[in-house]
């Protein structure tokens, strides 16, 4: 049925509310009112417990900016017992390097036999600054013992002494050996954070160098936009009780990891990229997760250029949350669907 054949007062009706919406966007900026939010209903429970007991986060203190001499001190790297973690898990970790980039070996004592000849390399979160050293291996563990794949996680370089493009370059230094044993649709490549950001920058810098990209992506909350520009880094201020906020120490790990560079360069930001020719993707975020804007903006641009893309939103997560209450139902089942992703789309 078409617009004009309804009656003259359901379309007043209808259409006021979008007269008004128009004149208040053209007067500016929303301001919203204070309001109090309970702990997600829809959550498992040891979600609803992990976030009734932690209290509100402080915007005032998260907004403040973050020297650099700081950042260097928060960014040295942590020593894990990493015995100990493999013993937990169910998986051998072993130090190496990789066209003299470090790295870690992940080997579950029980590979899944869709993943004889399967490896996923895994890049660590942290802004591009933090979570360096042996803590760098820790998704790389759950993935592993979860889906049955062998591992590898790099150890890139970061800031002060190595910003961008030290990152990338260290991706592709360990693909591109990565290569000489496995074929691309062999491999898959994701992380968390900046981790799921620097897989699409590397996949990006793959295409320009044409090197074969690999079977899949998983992208964990990806930061994929550095600059402040995504919708929920505004909605969801406040809300998102590991960011806070993106003003503070989110900005000061761009301005830091970028060393001056363009922060809509598609190396640094992927999302400014081009993602024709990507692999099959998984992308997870939640509803509380000040990146979910990022996650969903990249899903977007994969969908619209045909890519195979699975998106995961889970109700009451803050960003990485999966990782951050170990054990409960969300990060169960975040990981159980990387695993059948793997399974499905590696060949």
């Amino acid at each position: 049925m078409r617009l004009r054949s309804y009656p003259l007062m359901f379309v007043s009706i209808m259409t006021f509310p979008l007269i008004v919406a128009s004149a208040l966007a053209a007067e500016g900026d929303w301001t919203i009112g204070s309001r109090t939010l309970p702990a997600p209903v829809a959550g498992s429970e040891a979600l609803r417990i992990s976030i009734s007991s932690t209290p509100a986060p402080n915007v005032a203190m998260a907004s403040q900016p973050v020297d650099d001499a700081t950042l260097t001190t928060m960014g040295a790297p942590k020593s894990l017992d990493l015995k100990a973690l493999g013993k937990s898990a169910g998986v051998t970790i072993t130090k190496d390097t990789i066209a003299g980039v470090k790295v870690y070996h992940v080997k579950p004592d029980r590979i899944a036999p869709e993943h004889t000849n399967h490896l996923f390399v895994h890049l660590h979160g942290g802004g591009y600054v933090l979570g360096g050293g042996d803590s760098s291996v820790t998704e790389a563990v759950v993935v592993a013992a979860s889906s049955g794949i062998s591992a590898v996680s790099i150890d890139y370089r970061m800031p002060p002494e190595a910003p961008f493009p030290a990152a990338v370059d260290d991706t592709i230094a360990v693909y591109r050996e990565v290569l000489k044993t496995r074929q691309p649709g062999q491999i898959a490549i994701g992380g968390t954070s900046a981790g799921a950001g620097l897989s699409f920058a590397a996949t990006h810098q793959m295409k320009s160098l044409n090197l074969p990209v690999p079977g899949a992506i998983f992208a964990g909350t990806p930061w994929a936009d550095l600059t402040k520009t995504s919708d929920t880094l505004y909605s969801l201020e406040g809300i998102d009780r590991i960011l806070v906020s993106y003003d503070g120490l989110v900005e000061s790990l761009a301005l830091f990891y970028a060393d001056g560079q363009d922060l809509k360069n598609p190396l640094i930001s992927p999302l400014y990229g081009e993602f024709d020719g990507f692999p099959p993707t998984i992308l997870v975020s939640g509803t509380r997760d000040m990146f979910l804007s990022d996650t969903v903006r990249v899903h977007r641009k994969l969908r619209d250029v045909g890519v195979v893309a699975d998106l995961h939103v889970f109700e009451g997560l803050s960003h990485a949350g999966y990782l951050v209450v170990e054990g409960s139902p969300e990060s169960i089942s975040t990981f159980q669907e990387v695993s059948m992703f793997l399974k499905t789309h590696l060949k």
